[in-house]
């Protein structure tokens, strides 16, 4: 049976740049549609990179702060400092460096505002934060399970927090301070705005991604816990590939900062509250509901 159609003498059916030069515009064969904007199968933009040295120069600065920060650290516990003194000062010299290198990469290179590094939060971070922290606890409870069963030696890295002396309320509002706002926005900026925006200038995008979350474990290595640094450094690697996941997917690392003080949060509460106290377990429940992120301070 012949077609009642005349044989096509105009461009397939499609979305073309609009006529007009604003967006783009559906063409059904025949005629333009009035239905405007981009169908919803448009390819997303590219991820925003930096320069691999803006990455660099990150990872060197974090690393020099930790180490002059263990030293500080060190003559201030042998000087007996009080404890909320203590905190401010390590996490002045802990993180203070790094954020003075952000805030030159922002300037510089990342057109000097802090979208450049993905601090944009929306009102679907909401969801998307706490989606991202089950998913990380959730990675984080399988990672468990395979080192307990292959032995691997663990050490919490709350231990030291849970030590000092938690008896005084300006002690904890130190605590709540550093660990569920200052060491969220803090390394979120760090190893997912500028560390991932780095590598994925160089590298494809899951070597990238899993570089800078085995980089983010790493960095909370302490030679004091010994060979337990070993499934600590994988249980926070997993947990930073996480993060680094939900901040390539998203663009931006709103979600991520909301999930790290999620994931910090837990650890506070759980210490606090004291319910673990009287619980003799070779991994603490503590780290694997969420320490995992907690910072070195």
């Amino acid at each position: 049976m012949s077609s009642p159609l005349p044989p096509p003498t105009s461009a397939p059916a499609g979305w073309y740049p609009d006529p007009s030069g604003s967006g783009v515009r559906y063409f059904d064969g025949r005629a333009w549609t009035p239905t405007f904007g981009a169908p919803a199968f448009a390819a997303r933009p590219p991820h925003p990179t930096l320069p691999i040295s803006a990455a660099i120069g990150a990872l060197v600065t974090l690393i020099v702060s930790l180490l002059v920060g263990r030293q500080v650290g060190e003559w201030m516990a042998d000087a007996q400092w009080p404890v909320v003194p203590y905190l401010v000062v390590l996490v002045l010299v802990n993180y203070g460096p790094s954020v003075a290198w952000a805030w030159h990469v922002r300037r510089s290179v990342a057109g000097g505002t802090w979208a450049g590094l993905g601090w944009q939060f929306r009102w679907g971070d909401l969801w998307r934060g706490p989606v991202t922290y089950l998913v990380s606890v959730g990675v984080q409870l399988i990672v468990g399970a395979l080192i307990l069963l292959l032995g691997v030696p663990y050490t919490s890295n709350v231990d030291d927090v849970g030590d000092l002396d938690a008896t005084t309320r300006s002690y904890r509002v130190a605590i709540v301070i550093v660990l569920v706002v200052a060491a969220p926005v803090v390394e979120e900026i760090i190893f997912r705005g500028v560390v991932l925006r780095g590598f994925l200038s160089r590298m494809p995008v899951v070597v990238a991604i899993v570089a800078q979350g085995v980089l983010f474990g790493s960095a909370h290595v302490d030679p004091v816990r010994g060979a337990g640094n070993i499934g600590l450094a994988i249980a926070l690697s997993m947990a930073g590939i996480v993060l680094g996941g939900s901040a390539y997917l998203t663009r931006r690392i709103g979600p991520t900062v909301i999930a790290h003080a999620i994931l910090n949060g837990v650890v506070v509460i759980i210490l606090f509250s004291g319910v673990l106290d009287d619980v003799d377990v070779q991994l603490d429940a503590i780290a694997w509901v969420g320490s995992i992120v907690l910072s070195r301070a």
